[in-house]
């Protein structure tokens, strides 16, 4: 009921005020001009407004109607008139006051339950990790992450023993974490000792936050205990795309279609960064090992504390940072760091997959070999091509494709800038390479029955 109370007063305001208007009209010092008909008007309108002015009829001693008030000189009606238009002008003023009360603090609660209900869905792709968080904390204008409790990260990972490891880093290692319910995480522990340890955590997981693309790793939460910092993403059952072209399988399980697969997930998680995210990101640590796997080898962008906006790096004073290998050469000379930085370690990952080779390999204990310079002269020449491809794919794929692949990744990697393709170009032409099954467009024919 207290909800409508102003509305209601509101409403009684509104007939009040004809009332006023006439009979300042008529009974005022215009009455001589007006028909003696209008008498009744004071009856029982004036009734209503005696009820919502019984101060200014206590002040006048009479009532409107009443013989005295007829007999009453011009002056003083008038008088009577402007105090009764007066004072049903406060009571609609009052009752604006009070609807705008009424219903402006229900818009603002209204606004708020749906600011919680909008924290609230952004926490629905955590789940069953809810229960673990201890609170939510803003990271930026437009992003939270979730706090998660130390000891239940520590109990996960069996107290961070190493048989947990799933992979290694500049400053620490990544564990793979089983909770009590059954769910699984990997957790990123980092040794923040020094600044740019700490730099890079904040800066991971600000970003983390904003980003929303099924090709880029999605952060659960993060946690501190002293100068440790611990980020918890979510577990790529296959790991990285280096343990499985380079590690102990030796690319086995990347057949050829599942290597443009993860070529093409790996563009489209670039592309998201460079056109679709503002201001752009750079991520200039794009490496097989930061592109992880899950158990249907889809592919994620993972690792992105050397990343930096197209605004930041435009301000000069960024410190060389990347792996030897995949840094595009005005970079590694010059300094120059744009969207085509990335664009070159792309052009390096997509040599691995279809060469099966490392990014640099030592001939000699003090001299190595890079799968660019390797790898070019023999790159544009299709009677070499076919032989250097990594022997598990080797006739396996369309010679056209195979050329196809190779002429996009010598595009890549050329040493000028200018001359590399962007990302949204390399992507459409990887596009046509993958099955549809996959997220492509190619229409496979399976082979004919014997």
């Amino acid at each position: 009921m207290k909800k409508f109370l102003p509305l209601f007063l509101f409403l009684v305001s509104l007939v009040s005020v004809p009332e006023t208007i006439i009979v300042f009209a008529v009974q005022g010092p215009l009455a001589s001009s007006v028909s003696p008909v209008s008498s009744p008007i004071s009856s029982p309108l004036s009734a209503s407004m005696s009820a919502f002015s019984p101060v200014v009829n206590e002040i006048a001693g009479i009532q409107l109607g009443s013989e005295e008030h007829k007999k009453m000189d011009p002056p003083k009606k008038m008088l009577i008139a402007i105090i009764l238009a007066c004072s049903s002008l406060g009571v609609i003023i009052s009752s604006l006051f009070c609807l705008w009360i009424c219903y402006g603090k229900n818009s603002h609660k209204s606004t708020k339950n749906d600011a919680k209900s909008s924290d609230a869905e952004r926490g629905t792709g955590f789940a069953p990790f809810l229960g673990k968080f201890k609170s939510m904390r803003m990271v930026s204008k437009e992003a939270y992450a979730s706090i998660m409790d130390y000891k239940i990260l520590e109990k996960a990972t069996n107290k961070f023993h190493q048989g947990n490891i799933l992979g290694e880093g500049g400053f620490g290692c990544v564990y793979k974490a089983q909770f009590d319910d059954g769910s699984y995480a990997a957790v990123k522990k980092l040794d923040c000792a020094n600044q740019d340890a700490e730099k890079e955590f904040e800066n991971e997981v600000n970003l983390l936050c904003k980003f929303k693309h099924s090709n880029i790793i999605s952060l659960l939460g993060f946690s501190r205990d002293n100068e440790t910092r611990f980020i918890v993403y979510e577990l790529m059952q296959n790991g990285s795309l280096e343990t499985q072209i380079h590690g102990p399988s030796q690319g086995l399980s990347l057949t050829w279609h599942r290597r443009m697969k993860i070529a093409l997930d790996t563009a489209r998680g670039l592309e998201y960064l460079h056109e679709h995210c503002n201001p752009p990101v750079i991520h200039r640590d794009l490496k097989s090992s930061n592109i992880l796997l899950d158990s249907d080898f889809n592919a994620k962008l993972s690792d992105f504390g050397l990343a930096v906006t197209d605004a930041a790096q435009n301000k000069n004073n960024l410190k060389l940072s990347g792996t030897l290998g995949y840094i595009a050469p005005e970079y590694l000379l010059d300094g120059k760091l744009t969207d085509k930085s990335d664009v070159y370690a792309f052009g390096v990952v997509l040599l691995e997959l279809l060469l099966g080779r490392k990014p640099v390999e030592k001939l000699a204990p003090a001299q190595c070999q890079s799968i660019v310079t390797w790898a070019m002269p023999q790159l544009t020449d299709r009677s070499k091509l076919p032989n250097i491809v990594d022997p598990v794919i080797r006739n396996t794929m369309d010679l056209k494709h195979l050329y196809q692949v190779a002429a996009v990744a010598v595009l890549c990697v050329q040493p000028e800038p200018s001359y590399r393709p962007l990302i949204t170009d390399v992507l459409h032409s990887l596009i046509p390479l993958v099955p549809m099954e996959l997220g492509g467009t190619l229409r496979v024919t399976p082979p004919p029955a014997r």
